[in-house]
């Protein structure tokens, strides 16, 4: 039996396990097709010769296969127990591993990528990596995680439990989910207030091990001292195009589903520094009009709005084919319209709502929910993937 079938095993479901961490460095996650490890990269960037190290490790140590996540993280899959070892210890020579795995797991902080390096927002997210893996640093659930904004409001809709964005001369504290925030004059009392912030959801926030924020809030949404009614945005905020082309700071590119070989990271790892971005893109720094074989330049492409897990084989969970359905079905998207295919009903790719949603309930049966999420009814049911109406 091969490596990924003894990780599978017995792993076969009928419905889906909820594990309530995500996967890291230190400690990588068993799938379908291996181990995967999620890099967990200092603010989202990577310099050159660290991309190349880690197109490398994916060709050498996996199977080929990375995947931009929604955390701005980078995985690698297809990974033995030796091939792990080899890429921790690689890893761990270019500054890429935490102290143990407890520090890994609490280091959840996206920073915008359009934030410059040094800049107020780039020294913000690094103080609460660094708050965040103290040793007396509180101990968040796994999935529990921090987002910095710059003007720009980048990381408006990107999951996060507590969000930071720069307010007048200072910052404001925002708890995902609440209608309040802390304010912040500069940013080491903003890194001081986020964190407060964790210790005081730590108090009635975490059931059997789990918990976010915007749960807590519905359950309890009273606010902790110095707590002010949440202002809007002032109208001078504007929110930058996170789809492929032109940025800020260089260029973003897209990948279907987020999936990334070694060829295209050490192609674009060739044009300048890296930033990962929660929307499955890559942004290269100073980049214009790069040209990445495979990867997506058309804001058009219906590509980019689709979301698909893994699927199967290679999550021991899913139940079909998504990523091979989803294909097919990309060319009968109509304008503005979206798409979620997702292996199982825990609907991993994405939490949001999409103009259709797709569950597999078999390997060619599908529930279809319309303007909603996986957890919203299904308007139609056992669906054959050729009679699925869009």
């Amino acid at each position: 039996m091969g490596h990924a079938a003894q990780l599978a095993g017995d792993n076969a479901v009928t419905g889906f396990e909820i594990k309530g961490w995500c996967p890291g460095a230190l400690r990588p996650m068993a799938s379908g097709d291996g181990l995967v490890l999620r890099i967990r990269t200092r603010n989202g960037r990577l310099e050159p010769d660290q991309a190349r190290l880690i197109a490398g490790l994916a060709a050498r140590c996996g199977n080929g296969l990375m995947d931009l996540t929604s955390r701005a993280n980078l995985q690698l899959r297809g990974l033995d127990h030796a091939g792990h070892a080899e890429a921790v210890a690689a890893l761990a020579g270019i500054g890429l591993i935490d102290r143990d795995e407890a520090a890994e797991a609490r280091r959840n902080v996206i920073l915008s990528p359009f934030a410059p390096v040094g800049s107020a927002a780039w020294r913000l997210a690094e103080a609460i990596a660094a708050a965040m893996t103290a040793p007396d640093a509180p101990q968040v659930p796994g999935k529990f995680g921090f987002a910095v904004d710059t003007d720009t409001l980048a990381l408006a809709d990107t999951p996060s439990d507590i969000r930071l964005r720069p307010s007048g001369s200072g910052w404001r504290i925002v708890p995902d989910g609440g209608d309040w925030s802390l304010k912040a004059a500069d940013v080491a009392e903003a890194a001081n207030r986020a964190v407060d912030l964790a210790r005081w959801f730590m108090q009635d926030g975490v059931q059997d091990g789990r918990g976010r924020m915007r749960d807590l809030l519905r359950r309890n949404p009273a606010p902790p001292p110095g707590a002010k009614p949440l202002a809007p945005p002032p109208s001078s905020y504007s929110v930058p195009d996170t789809g492929p082309g032109p940025a800020p700071n260089g260029w973003l590119l897209g990948f279907a589903f987020g999936q990334i070989t070694p060829a295209q990271l050490t192609a674009a790892a060739a044009l300048g520094p890296l930033r990962l971005t929660p929307w499955r893109a890559l942004l290269i720094e100073g980049a214009r009009q790069p040209l990445i074989p495979g990867a997506i330049m058309d804001l058009d492409d219906p590509l980019l709005r689709i979301h698909a897990c893994t699927g199967a084989p290679r999550c021991p969970q899913a139940l079909a084919d998504v990523r091979g359905l989803a294909r097919a079905l990309a060319p009968r998207l109509r304008a503005g319209q979206s798409l979620h295919v997702s292996g199982c009903a825990k609907g991993c790719a994405y939490r949001g709502a999409a103009s259709v949603t797709l569950l597999a309930k078999a390997p060619d049966r599908f529930d279809l929910i319309r303007d909603g999420g996986p957890n919203d009814p299904a308007v139609q049911g056992n669906l054959s993937p050729h009679r699925i109406p869009l």
